[in-house]
């Protein structure tokens, strides 16, 4: 496609006018508050996103904590990660492995539950600005922890900190708390074609 002045004109004209749409809604959003997103759905990256949000935080001198659930037998590239900077992110792996791993749900919910009492101690403390929940939606929706519960200690954190949930099959009244969430959906899976998951990008 070849370019002229007219079309150059009219892109200008079209970027003008959405500016100006973008300077309006963000004059009109001045708040700041602590929000809570969820990142759900069957596709890869849930966590992924979780875990380049976290850096994000930690870049703007954030203090963080994290909550692994589920996951939990063998080390991610996350954990070795996040692990050398102790004095701004507290990580805790609190998983024993996926369900079918485990084979045994009276295990899986103890260590929920443990799991769940290091989560409120971070959700307690005002000087954590960000709480990373991974697979906090497993756990949830197999029953592993009380949902009320869960809901209740997430509205009484502190004002200005954020939470991320992460995990497939969420809640509906988890969605209808958070602020923000996102579905990821499968297009196509290398799993699919018989690759293993590998260092570096499933783990």
């Amino acid at each position: 496609m070849t370019d002229s002045p007219d079309r150059d004109e009219r892109h200008l004209a079209r970027m003008l006018r959405k500016k100006a749409v973008i300077d309006e809604r963000i004059a009109n959003s001045p708040n700041e508050c602590g929000l809570l997103l969820v990142l759900t759905g069957n596709g890869k990256g849930k966590s992924s996103s979780a875990f380049g949000m976290l850096a994000r935080a930690m870049g703007h001198g954030m203090q963080c904590g994290v909550v692994q659930f589920i996951k939990g037998r063998n080390s991610t590239g996350e954990e070795l990660f996040f692990r050398r900077f102790p004095e701004q992110v507290r990580f805790h792996v609190m998983g024993e492995g996926f369900t079918w791993e485990t084979q045994d749900r009276q295990r899986d919910i103890a260590a929920a539950e443990a799991a769940w009492a290091v989560s409120r101690e971070l959700l307690r403390d005002p000087a954590i600005g960000l709480v990373v929940l991974d697979e906090l939606n497993i756990a949830l929706k197999h029953g592993y922890l009380d949902l009320d519960l869960v809901l209740s200690d997430l509205q009484a954190r502190p004002p200005m900190q954020h939470v991320l949930v992460t995990g497939r099959g969420a809640k509906p009244e988890m969605i209808d708390l958070a602020d923000t969430v996102t579905e990821m959906g499968v297009l196509k899976h290398a799993f699919q074609a018989g690759i293993k998951a590998q260092k570096g990008i499933e783990l």
